[in-house]
């Protein structure tokens, strides 16, 4: 029977991280399971019990939204430990891109019976950081901008603060000229904002990247270029099914590095939590994380 160690933001999609977390314990230790719960108190804390308990040959189970996914799954990026996903924030969207359930005993059956899943994940290189691994994008313009509003706001949670955040964030927008070297060729675009996708899905369930797959070894890099703003507004509306895609000003490049440079200081994000400014390289890990989905 397998042992979990569960690493919880307590504060994940308006403190509801806890609550998710019970009834899905009380069905693991009905089955036998061995459980432990470990509160964190920041990224990096959650990085270190998660390693530690990796190292102990534990399961360790992220509980709480794409930043703790993120943060917890890069910890056990290149080592042997298995990764448990608890969906338990705002956007959940690794989950959504690896078919994960939300209900308690469908959740439970794939964490006490599934077998782990090689997945690729990112390394992401900065000068305002130390490298880390993260798990399903990274974004660097209009979109971390949006997202940066989305977590610090106070009034709205869920995907009303996602909406209320891109809303604010595209009308003070102004287009980037943006330097994008993916596997050594240079691609100069105007734009919106440079996508580096592991997983198909970002911001609360948009379809980003609809071709990205979590195991292929590549990472699809969406360019939204430089649109007028109310078209704008048309694709956001349109990245929940991926029909932005077809637009000429979206276009999409592939490869297993990628760096993004911009001509004035722009924000850029990794699965909704690392906060920076370009430049920034991105390449990818093939099979580097053992996750049960």
């Amino acid at each position: 029977m397998r042992q979990f160690t569960a690493v919880v933001n307590p504060a994940s999609g308006g403190s509801s991280g806890a609550a998710t977390l019970l009834p899905l314990a009380r069905l693991l230790r009905e089955a036998g399971a061995d459980l432990e719960t470990e509160y964190s108190n920041s990224l990096e804390h959650a990085r270190s019990v998660a390693r530690a308990a990796g190292e102990r040959g534990r399961t360790v189970l992220a509980v709480g939204g794409d930043g703790m996914a993120g943060c917890v799954g890069g910890a056990l990026s290149g080592t042997d430990a298995v990764l448990g996903l608890v969906p338990a924030g705002r956007g959940n969207d690794f989950a959504r891109a690896l078919g994960l359930p939300t209900e308690p005993g469908a959740l439970a059956d794939v964490l006490l019976n599934g077998a782990p899943r090689k997945v690729d994940t990112i390394e992401v290189e900065s000068t305002f950081h130390d490298r880390i691994a993260v798990l399903g994008s990274v974004y660097a313009g209009v979109d971390a901008l949006a997202n940066r509003h989305a977590n610090t706001s106070r009034l709205l949670r869920g995907a009303a603060s996602y909406y209320a955040g891109g809303l604010r964030a595209v009308v003070t927008w102004r287009p980037v000229n943006y330097r994008i070297t993916v596997d050594g060729e240079l691609y100069e675009r105007r734009g919106y904002t440079v996508v580096a996708a592991n997983s198909g899905y970002y911001g609360f369930g948009r379809l980003v990247a609809p071709s990205a797959r979590v195991d292929d070894g590549l990472l699809d890099v969406v360019v939204i270029r430089h649109a007028p703003k109310r078209l704008f507004f048309t694709m956001m509306n349109e990245l929940k099914t991926g029909a932005h895609i077809s637009r000429p000003q979206v276009e999409i490049l592939r490869g297993t590095e990628i760096r993004v440079e911009a001509d004035r200081s722009v924000p850029y994000g990794a699965d909704g939590e690392v906060d920076a400014t370009l430049p920034m390289t991105a390449r990818v890990l093939p099979g580097a994380l053992n996750v049960l989905a």
